[in-house]
């Protein structure tokens, strides 16, 4: 059984419910606190799937998810870089997401000429300038190669294809329009949003490394595992009330690209 790895810290939360999510995809879900895995950085090797949940860590102090991602970046980036190169899903939500562009886990290992790496992608204050917190509608890009959101591209209910968000700096922007232009061209726009709330380039939710096996977004799947949880759920067709939800299919395809790996893998 495919064993999953939920990275915690001081003010993370929905690691419980990421536990959850992974359970209920046929895994089995370890909540680790980061300073234990910078004691032991060779835990990490013992895991097939990783996750950065979302919530403040650290009291999002400097920035959202900035002195996690340093920490992350110190002590523990050659073990996520190994973890990456064999190919093992990782998904970062909200904060976790903001920590993954911070780390150069996504959009991908940019080098800079002293070896140093380039943050191609930033997660600024939304362009309200107020934090949000609703369901959105959300739709999967079928051009990309992201296992996470695979089964998301068939669903075409929009009432049904909705998550929950809750930030602050949650608008996608990048470094310049190069790297937009790039990620589009590569598949790598993973999700977008069909109301974008925040004011995200190309309405820009969650994005992908070019492998699609590391994503990062910011709506919550993990908020979204029974029909019960929709915001209106009573009013959905019985009909469409079938099933996996959206937020719990997510789960369920990096789970299988585990058991079951292509044979491009």
């Amino acid at each position: 059984m495919p064993k999953a790895l939920v990275i915690r810290t001081a003010g993370t939360n929905c690691d419980a419910e990421l536990c959850r999510a992974f359970e209920g995809a046929g895994a089995t879900a370890e909540r680790v606190h980061v300073d234990r895995l910078i004691e032991t950085p060779a835990r990490i090797d013992e895991f097939d799937l990783i996750a950065f949940p979302g919530g403040f860590s650290y009291g999002d102090d400097v920035a959202s998810g900035r002195i996690l991602a340093m920490r992350v970046r110190e002590h523990l980036l050659p073990a996520l870089r190994r973890a990456a190169d064999e190919g093992r899903p990782m998904i970062g939500v909200c904060n976790g997401f903001q920590v993954l562009v911070q780390t150069g886990l996504l959009p991908g290992w940019t080098d800079g000429a002293d070896g140093t790496l380039t943050q191609d992608v930033s997660l600024a204050f939304n362009d309200h300038g107020r934090f949000v917190d609703r369901w959105v509608g959300v739709r999967a890009e079928a051009s990309s190669p992201c296992v996470w959101t695979r089964p998301l591209v068939e669903l075409t209910d929009t009432e049904t294809m909705r998550l929950p968000i809750a930030h602050a700096e949650g608008r996608v922007v990048g470094r310049d329009a190069q790297v937009i232009g790039r990620l589009e061209r590569d598949g790598q726009v993973a999700l977008r949003y069909t109301d974008n709330p925040n004011g995200s380039t190309a309405d820009i939710a969650g994005i992908c490394d070019p492998t699609g096996r590391i994503f990062g977004l910011m709506p919550h799947p993990e908020r979204y595992l029974d029909w019960t949880n929709h915001p209106f759920w009573t009013r959905l067709d019985a009909g469409v009330r079938t099933g996996e939800t959206p937020g719990a299919m997510i789960f369920r395809a990096a789970v299988e690209a585990v058991t079951s790996p292509s044979p491009a893998m």
